[in-house]
C-alpha cells in the first residue's frame, strides 16, 4: 500500500502541482473505439459512455477493476460562525460526526447501499478556525496539519474516491472562495446553506465581503485563500486530491463545499480536476454555476444540498452501470447483429 508523503510546505505543494500524472491517452482512445462497437446507436448511452471512457484513461476499464470505492468525509468548524452566518451552532458539526459514525445519517444509507467503504475524519473540531472577518483563517502550521490529514486519508489500494465534507459555517467559505475567484454578483454565490433565510444570507453577503476586504493582502496567489478564508475540511479535501492525482486514483467530487474547496488548486494549476468527475450539482444556487465554470457535467441532479458526501456516493451507482455497459454489453460482431450500413 502506497501513500504520497507528508507535505512540509507550500512551495512542496506548488511543485507537485506542476508535474501531474496523466491520463493514458492510449487506453481513452481504445474505449472510445470499443464504445462505437458495442450493441448500440452511436451516444446512446450519452453520459454513460463519457464516464466510461474516462474511467478507462484512470486504468479502470472495467467493473471488476473497481474493488475499493472510499467515501471520505472531512469535518471541520468555522471562526466565522461567530458572526451568526448560520441557523444552527457548531455543535451540530460534532453531533454529526457521531451520527456518521453510528451509521444513522443518509451517507451511511447510500453508502451501505452502493457497496461503499465510509471513513469519517473530523479535524479539530473543538478549535475553530479563526474569524475571517478578523483576519486568516489559519497559520501555515495548522493549514499543512490538515492538508495531510487529507494526504494522508488515500492509499493506493483504493480503487476509487468520493470526496464529501460535514461543517457548520462552510457554505460561508464556499462562497467566500467563489467570490474571490470569479468575482460576479457575490448575492449568486450565497445560498441558504442549511436553512438560512433571506435575511441571514443577506447578512453572509456583508460578512463574506468584508472578510474579504481583510484578507486580500494575505492572498498572494491562489493557494493562500485556502489557509487565509478557507477551513480544515477544504484544506483536506485538497490533500486528499492532489494525493489521489499523485496516485492516479479517479475522484468523485460531492457538492458545493467540496467543489469550491478544491478552486485554490485550479487556480494554481486549471489540469488538476483531470482525474474528477462531479457526483451531483446541488441545489446551493453557486453550484450550477461553478461546475460550468469549471468545465464539468454532474453525473446527477436531483436538487439535493445535504453535503457528507451524499451526491457523489449516490453518482457510484451510475459509474458502475457506465463501466459494466462498456465492459459486457456484446458488440455488433458478438451478437450477430449487422452494423449501421
Amino acid at each position: 500500500m502506497q501513500k504520497m508523503e507528508q507535505i512540509k510546505s507550500e512551495k512542496e505543494i506548488l511543485e507537485i502541482l506542476s508535474e501531474l500524472p496523466s491520463c493514458c491517452k492510449l487506453d481513452e482512445e481504445e474505449a472510445i473505439l470499443r464504445q462505437g462497437s458495442l450493441l448500440k446507436p452511436p451516444r446512446s448511452l450519452g453520459q454513460l459512455e463519457d464516464i466510461a471512457i474516462f474511467l478507462a484513461g484512470w486504468n479502470v476499464k472495467k467493473l471488476e477493476d473497481i474493488k475499493t470505492v472510499q467515501a471520505i468525509i472531512f469535518a471541520g468548524n468555522h471562526g466565522v460562525c461567530n458572526q451568526s452566518v448560520n441557523p444552527f451552532p457548531q455543535e451540530v458539526t460534532f453531533q454529526m460526526v457521531e451520527t456518521f459514525r453510528e451509521g444513522k445519517a443518509a451517507i451511511n444509507r447510500i453508502c451501505e447501499l452502493n457497496d461503499i467503504n465510509l471513513d469519517v475524519i473530523p479535524i479539530n473540531l473543538e478549535r475553530p478556525t479563526r474569524d475571517i472577518t478578523l483576519g486568516p483563517a489559519m497559520d501555515m502550521d495548522e493549514f499543512l496539519e490538515a492538508f495531510n490529514i487529507g494526504v494522508q486519508a488515500i492509499s493506493s489500494d483504493i480503487d476509487l474516491v468520493c470526496l464529501g465534507e460535514m461543517g457548520i459555517g462552510n457554505t460561508t467559505i464556499s462562497s467566500a472562495l467563489c467570490y474571490n475567484f470569479f468575482g460576479g454578483n457575490l448575492t449568486s454565490w450565497v445560498g441558504p446553506g442549511t436553512g438560512a433565510d433571506n435575511a441571514q444570507q443577506l447578512h453572509k453577503v456583508r460578512v463574506i465581503e468584508k472578510a474579504l476586504e481583510i484578507n486580500r493582502p494575505s492572498i498572494k496567489r491562489p493557494l493562500s485563500a485556502l489557509y487565509s478564508i478557507g477551513g480544515r475540511e477544504q484544506a483536506a479535501i485538497c490533500g486528499a486530491l492532489l494525493a489521489s492525482r499523485y496516485l492516479s486514483i479517479p475522484v468523485i467530487l460531492d457538492g458545493f463545499v467540496c467543489t469550491a474547496a478544491v478552486l485554490p488548486l485550479v487556480m494554481e494549476n486549471k489540469e488538476i480536476l483531470d482525474h474528477c468527475l462531479i457526483g451531483h450539482c446541488s441545489k446551493e444556487p453557486g453550484h450550477s454555476d461553478l461546475v460550468k465554470r469549471l468545465g464539468k457535467d454532474p453525473i446527477l441532479n436531483l436538487e439535493m444540498a445535504l453535503g457528507e458526501g451524499s451526491g457523489a456516493a449516490l453518482s457510484v451507482q451510475i459509474i458502475k452501470a457506465a463501466l459494466k455497459c462498456h465492459s459486457e454489453m456484446a458488440t455488433f460482431e458478438e451478437a450477430g447483429v449487422s452494423g449501421k450500413s
